[in-house]
């Protein structure tokens, strides 16, 4: 499509780009060289001017570095605010020598250290840098303590946080590492080409043939096809592409300071965001992130609640020997009600007073008496047979017209698979509304009738003696209770016979019904038993036989019928003398 043409060709362009840019010239340092402005601040997140946070991040390069409180009538922001300048100006500067703990006022004070300023520094900033070669960073007050540390043991642990920070930033700011991050960029740009080209093929042939087609060279496959994927199936390709690409700007952001930096800027709104109370329910607000958390804790609970129920049915219960029902049954309450239970622990640990949910409660029943009648109809049905047991997992029913066995017994609806292995959805309400035919209610055991009609004049002893012997040879019918035979009536064209027979497993009587009527048939065969076909006999009454005809229609066929019998005369007669003739010769 012409959409992805033009991405293409858009990242082969900034690819290009990335490769000229970052052609530098290895004699600059790393004060020399800064493609992009660092001037982006968090003044939307309200870190630094709200005055009611106690602490705020210090954060150089999306990193952060330190936390500190407000102090007196600074804010906590304020002194973020002036602490990153002093440190953005060390990075920069080659001058740079280290940070020194001095003690005012029986507290710690950071300093930057400093060799005497070049004449560019002094140009570039000379109010910032005196002539003492050091620079007040900020004092380590009790607010500032880490844990259970002193004030001075806090502020040794600064000192190296802070200088880690400074020679990291000057590192990632040298022409080497932006030269390195930059092949590394180009090289995740390739691939990430790479990789959407070969998904772009993947919706279209096999994966080899897709390889083939990315990477020319490759031996090919001639008896490779054309792949017959579902809509389905490229959806999770296009989202394959689309968290590739996310994932590779990612980490590409993640590789440059200053686009670090915009990142976590884009993190801190996302994240503030989220945080904000969007809900106020029974006095407790919550946020984005909170119900997020709660739906992810009750899909969970959902999940793990499902998996202990079929745990406790292929593992457990299977070794009780009970009935596949009841294995059912047991699984399905065990299954609702740790749902019930984590829904209620969830709801209690956020605060929520179940109290408080009967309101919502009302509501939703006037919305289930009115527009949810159908759902609330089938899922009372549903408790009812689960409890009543009247239709359980693996009975042979019959609904309508639909015959089949119980695959599965739900809250809603039950699973009926058909003898032609189809599934069909049956309403739970239809069980408790219409008349069902269950086989293998209370007991499996039941009785098929095979109707079969034998001609007049065959000997009734050899027919039920034959219709026995059939019955008795299959061994899925049952010996106990035997096989019988009754004569039903005299029928128009047949002697009306009907043969009972009992069966354990009801779901195979259409084989078990057609097995025996290959034997019987067999049977009838070997004893010269005949079959009728129905017969009907037409009397016709003599004195509707004469037809009055028009009497021009009548001499019509008068003529026609001289005129064929004329012409059968003379052909009898030129045959008899074409036959003398031929006995004299």
């Amino acid at each position: 499509m012409w959409w992805k043409k033009l991405s293409q060709v858009t990242l082969a362009a900034i690819t290009t780009a990335m490769i000229l840019v970052l052609n530098i010239s290895p004699g600059l340092t790393q004060s020399d060289f800064n493609p992009f402005t660092y001037d982006v601040k968090f003044e939307d997140l309200n870190i630094y001017t709200d005055p009611s946070i106690p602490k705020a991040p210090l954060v150089i390069d999306g990193r952060n570095i330190l936390s500190v409180s407000k102090v007196d009538g600074n804010t906590a922001g304020e002194r973020v605010d002036l602490i990153k300048k002093e440190l953005l100006d060390a990075i920069k500067s080659d001058n740079f020598t280290g940070v020194t703990i001095k003690e005012k006022d029986r507290l710690p004070v950071l300093y930057l250290e400093f060799d005497k300023p070049s004449q560019q520094d002094l140009e570039e900033s000379p109010e910032s840098i005196t002539t003492q070669d050091r620079r007040y960073l900020f004092t380590v007050t009790q607010e500032d303590t880490i844990g259970k540390k002193s004030n001075r043991e806090t502020a040794v642990d600064l000192k190296q946080e802070i200088e880690q920070a400074i020679a990291r930033g000057k590192r990632e700011r040298s022409s080497a590492y932006i030269q390195r991050q930059g092949i590394i960029t180009v090289g995740l740009l390739i691939l990430a080409l790479l990789g959407t080209r070969l998904l772009d093929q993947l919706q279209t042939y096999p994966f080899r043939r897709a390889i083939q087609r990315v990477i020319p060279g490759l031996p090919s496959n001639t008896t490779s096809q054309p792949s017959n994927l579902t809509t389905l199936f490229r959806l999770k390709l296009g989202f394959a592409q689309f968290i590739l690409w996310a994932v590779t700007i990612f980490i590409i952001f993640r590789l440059f300071p200053w686009t670090r930096h915009w990142l976590y800027l884009l993190y801190s709104i996302v994240a503030l965001s989220f945080n904000k109370s969007v809900l106020n329910f029974g006095g407790d607000d919550f946020s984005i992130i909170e119900l997020l958390l709660f739906v992810g804790l009750l899909i969970a609970a959902i999940i793990a609640s499902s998996y202990i129920a079929n745990l406790l049915r292929t593992k457990i219960l299977q070794v009780t020997r009970m009935t596949r029902g009841s294995q059912e049954i047991i699984s399905i309450v065990t299954k609702y009600g740790l749902i019930a239970l984590a829904t209620i622990i969830l709801l209690q640990a956020y605060g929520l007073n179940l109290s408080s949910l009967a309101l919502i409660g009302s509501a939703l029943g006037v919305g289930i008496g009115f527009g949810l009648q159908d759902i609330a109809r089938n899922f009372a049905s549903g408790i009812v047979l689960l409890f009543e047991r009247s239709v359980q997992v693996g009975d042979f029913i019959q609904v309508g017209d639909h015959l089949g066995v119980v695959e599965e017994v739900r809250t809603r609806s039950i699973v009926l698979k058909t003898l032609d292995r189809i599934s069909i959805i049956v309403p739970n309400s239809r069980f408790l509304s219409e008349e069902v035919i269950n086989w293998n209610h209370r007991r499996s055991v039941s009785r098929l009738h095979l109707p079969i009609g034998v001609a007049y004049g065959s000997d009734v002893a050899k027919v039920k003696s034959a219709l026995i012997q059939a019955a008795e040879e299959h061994l899925e019918v049952l010996r106990n209770p035997p096989p019988q035979v009754f004569f039903t009536a005299f029928g128009d064209s047949s002697l009306d016979f009907e043969l009972l027979v009992w069966t354990s497993d009801p779901s195979r009587q259409a084989p078990l019904k057609s097995d025996l009527c290959f034997r019987i048939e067999e049977i009838f065969r070997e004893q010269q038993i005949d079959i009728p076909f129905p017969q009907r006999d037409i009397n016709i009454a003599p004195e509707g036989l004469p037809i009055k005809l028009p009497p021009q229609l009548e001499g019509h066929l008068l003529y026609l019928l001289k005129a064929l019998v004329s012409q059968q005369y003379s052909n009898n007669k030129t045959n008899k003398e074409q036959g003398t003739g031929t006995n004299k010769n």
